[in-house]
């Protein structure tokens, strides 16, 4: 998250092996290890790594640019990256922040767009089982595509070369292809009159629109898009994203509703 979400979808469907059971409540001997790793194991794992790293780290691009059109200058892009580094939640917060929305109201839109890396954090904590030292460093990389990288592997040895070579080549080029884009914006001068504007919410919508699968999670985007859409006149800026989030209970409420009444 898209070519994102094509690219890690298909590392867990053509790995070499199946994927094992590494949950904490599986066997330890299938915790700890499917089978001796081979050179030309690592060598597949390191290579799917890479290519998610490369092909969603050149998306930094569109950042960059966004975030110049928004308003933020070149440092305070490169901090975004830097130390936020998670693209859903900078997206959202720059576009926020384009259409005039207060800064805490951006950044709590942001906050619970990467929220759901906290639960990566949780599941892979089992999985990788870090040094104590490494886990701080670690934790920076937890996002959409190294956990899944990670999650598609076979054994621990796998998971945690994929863990680490897709997060540290996507952090690395998603930082300075974000630096790019953002001089490359202020090079141009008036991002608007190029439509460059409408970078973030085209990347946005193309990381999103994949993960659309499900008749729930259909109806779940829409009706977020109904509500913020509806709501953008009457609400400070910023706060329709924030009012959005609620379709999700209440698709769930309704799903739930409907279920009881067919069981009877």
């Amino acid at each position: 998250m898209s070519e994102r979400t094509k690219i890690t979808h298909t590392v867990a469907e053509t790995s070499a092996d199946a994927p094992v059971d590494l949950s904490a409540d599986a066997p330890a001997e299938a915790r700890e290890t499917a089978g001796p790793p081979s050179a030309g194991d690592d060598r597949t794992v390191v290579r799917d790594a890479l290519g998610v790293g490369v092909a969603v780290g050149l998306s930094g691009f569109a950042f960059g640019v966004t975030s110049a059109a928004a308003g933020l200058d070149l440092a305070q892009t490169c901090a975004l990256s830097l130390l936020v580094f998670t693209g859903a939640s900078q997206f959202a917060l720059v576009g926020a922040l384009a259409a005039g929305g207060n800064p805490f109201t951006a950044a709590a839109g942001a906050f619970f767009l990467g929220i759901r890396n906290a639960f990566y954090g949780l599941r892979l904590s089992t999985l990788l089982r870090l040094p104590r030292a490494v886990r701080p460093f670690a934790a920076q990389l937890v996002i959409d595509e190294s956990s899944l990288v990670a999650l598609a592997q076979r054994d621990r040895r796998a998971a945690r070369i994929g863990f680490t070579v897709t997060g540290v080549t996507l952090y690395v080029l998603w930082n300075l292809t974000t630096l790019f884009g953002a001089l490359g914006a202020e090079a141009l001068g008036d991002t608007d009159a190029w439509g460059l504007d409408a970078a973030g919410p085209a990347v946005f919508l193309a990381l999103l629109a994949p993960m659309l699968r499900t008749a729930v999670e259909r109806a779940t985007a829409g009706l977020a898009v109904l509500l913020g859409l509806g709501l953008l006149p009457v609400l400070p800026a910023g706060v329709p994203v924030l009012v959005a989030a609620l379709a999700a209970p209440l698709v769930l409420l309704a799903r739930g509703r409907r279920g009881g009444e067919e069981g009877r």
